[in-house]
């Protein structure tokens, strides 16, 4: 017997009828409550907007705009951390993959310039994943790292990291 599957009615609605309760759809259906919230205050009809609601989501929009620039830094950190604590193992690659990074993180901060007065929260929360991620991927103790973030944003941005193949090394 085939598994069951919910049905779904699409109901209609009626542009002059009463408008569905905003608030009502909040909570099971995100994706409708937004374009109805986007097509209320379009509409200039604020008295029918969820404020409670779309003022959460605003927040937590930015929220997630820390969280990447978070993100960008913890990745770009751990790759510094690994070239630093692994010499051997540096290859052009290594080398291309923090460049890559460094414009991951330059385009958000490019998107959300009010960001920058909070790069140093997010260099901190950052590197402390980055350590714990720098010493899995490496198999070195955590403590052989540094507890704080060693480098000034000047060296994340913009140190230069070139990488001089070996004689009998393989290219990327």
């Amino acid at each position: 017997m085939a598994p069951q599957r919910d049905e779904i009615t699409i109901v209609p609605t009626d542009p002059n009828g009463p408008a569905p309760d905003p608030r009502a759809s909040y909570d099971r259906d995100l994706y409708t409550w937004a374009l109805e919230q986007a097509r209320l205050i379009r509409a200039g009809d604020f008295s029918a907007v969820d404020v409670e609601n779309v003022a959460e989501e605003i927040e937590s929009l930015g929220r997630e705009q820390f969280s990447k620039l978070e993100s960008a830094f913890r990745v770009l950190l751990m790759h510094m951390l690994k070239w630093d604590f692994q010499p051997e193992r540096r290859s052009r690659s290594w080398a291309l993959s923090i460049t890559e990074k460094r414009l991951v993180l330059e385009d958000v901060l490019d998107d959300n310039p009010g960001l920058k007065p909070r790069i140093p929260e997010a260099i901190a929360r950052a590197y402390r994943k980055a350590r714990v991620g720098a010493a899995r991927e490496t198999k070195r103790d955590v403590r052989q790292f540094p507890e704080l973030c060693p480098y000034p944003l000047a060296d994340i941005t913009d140190r230069p990291f070139e990488h001089t193949p070996a004689a009998k090394e393989p290219p990327d």
